[in-house]
């Protein structure tokens, strides 16, 4: 079913789809860790170019692989929220926590700012100087999804185009459709259009050549009918230069993203896995039997190295101690963003759970400053820090 004039906000509320919103289990190719095909393989041939933003239709993407989200930065890029129809009267507090934010992360590399060009003005205003403005059609603010994906390799920089196509039609996105390939071509820079559909969030690499996803948000008729798992694992160990897929079931139907992997395990460094555990008082449901799931998955599971991974469980905080967190609410410390010098972690009011997460973080990654910040305005929309920011990699950044 099709669910074009949904937002962001408002899919729960409807009950979009629940009826068939399950735990995913009856993908097209089972098992909890594959990745056994060789990281040569690569999607459908074809000619391509090399065109500064011109696509590369169909042709593999060998030889480009992603940066760990570790490695150094030339820029973040956000997006400027656009639309009333999608956020109602939370609109102004949006804004400014995305103002919040991207002054933050400005502290420690450069920020780009895409915003409409009618409202480019506004949002100079509210970020100021020390974040740059471009003028660039945008519908939302999730630029981890609409923005291009970035690889590096021998022939420089290279932006995935993964055809955003609003998670599986359930938000409007005339213009969010366009904005891969529209900041590409600002930039100059080549665009691959990749033979599958999906969002920056839906992958998570640890630049050592392992990549993890969740079934839900790819194997997905939503999008990528008619495709198994198989094919679509082969697709992004071309796209991403990953020799090594661990696959999580993830949940299909219930939030907007299908149960993106980067509010569920993250790679802290090769071999170090950050995992989302339930907050207390959680009830037993299908998100705390995703993360039981991906847990077991991650104890058996070995990256492409070959080693057995480490996983750190991170707490989601209480809901009852945060003020105004409604079902949408995306209530994880996981959805963190790591830049140059910090990591940039959510403050959502639990002080028990919110300290406990920093200390965690900080443990983690003690050469950076782990700074808070607060975003409940953006949580309330089912995402946060991570979805909302994209990394432009330096081009000397390279897999270890």
């Amino acid at each position: 079913m099709h669910h074009s004039s949904l937002t962001r906000r408002t899919l729960l509320r409807t009950g979009a789809g629940l009826a068939a919103a399950v735990v995913l289990a009856g993908c097209s190719s089972s098992g909890a860790d594959s990745g056994a095909s060789d990281s040569g393989s690569s999607g459908p041939g074809g000619g391509g170019t090399d065109a500064p933003g011109a696509a590369a239709q169909g042709a593999s993407a060998s030889g480009y692989a992603m940066p760990a989200e570790q490695l150094e930065h030339e820029r973040t890029f956000m997006a400027w929220p656009a639309l009333a129809e999608v956020w109602g009267d939370q609109l102004p507090d949006v804004r400014t926590d995305i103002a919040n934010l991207a002054r933050a992360i400005a502290q420690y590399e450069p920020v780009v700012l895409m915003a409409r060009p009618d409202q480019a003005d506004q949002a100079q205003q509210q970020v100021g100087n020390s974040v740059e403005v471009i003028a660039l059609q945008v519908d939302d603010l999730w630029a981890r999804d609409t923005g291009p994906t970035f690889v590096t390799g021998p022939s420089g920089l290279a932006g995935v185009d993964l055809n955003f196509n609003g998670w599986g039609g359930k938000q409007t996105h005339a213009d969010d459709a366009h904005v891969a390939a529209n900041l590409l071509a600002h930039y100059g820079i080549r665009r691959i259009q990749a033979p599958i559909t999906g969002e920056g969030g839906a992958i998570e690499v640890d630049g050592d050549g392992t990549l993890m996803a969740t079934e839900s948000s790819l194997v997905n008729a939503n999008r990528n009918p008619g495709r198994n798992r198989d094919e679509i694992e082969a697709d992004l160990k071309s796209l991403f230069g990953v020799s090594k897929v661990i696959w999580f079931q993830g949940v299909a139907g219930k939030d907007i993203t299908d149960c993106h992997v980067d509010a569920l395990a993250r790679f802290v460094t090769p071999g170090v896995v950050a995992l989302q555990r339930p907050g207390p008082g959680a009830p037993p449901d299908i998100w705390s039997a995703a993360s039981d799931q991906a847990l077991s998955v991650l104890r058996q599971a070995t990256d492409a190295r070959g080693r057995s991974l480490r996983v750190v469980e991170i707490t989601d905080p209480d809901l009852d101690q945060i003020p105004g967190a409604g079902q949408d609410f995306l209530a994880t410390y996981l959805n963190f963003y790591v830049c140059n010098g910090a990591v940039i972690v959510p403050r959502f009011g639990d002080r028990q759970a919110d300290d406990k997460a920093v200390a965690t973080l900080r443990d983690l990654h003690p050469d950076r400053d782990v700074v808070q910040v607060s975003i409940n305005a953006i949580a309330s929309g089912g995402g946060g820090i991570h979805c909302s920011t994209q990394q432009q990699p330096t081009t000397g950044a390279a897999s270890s």
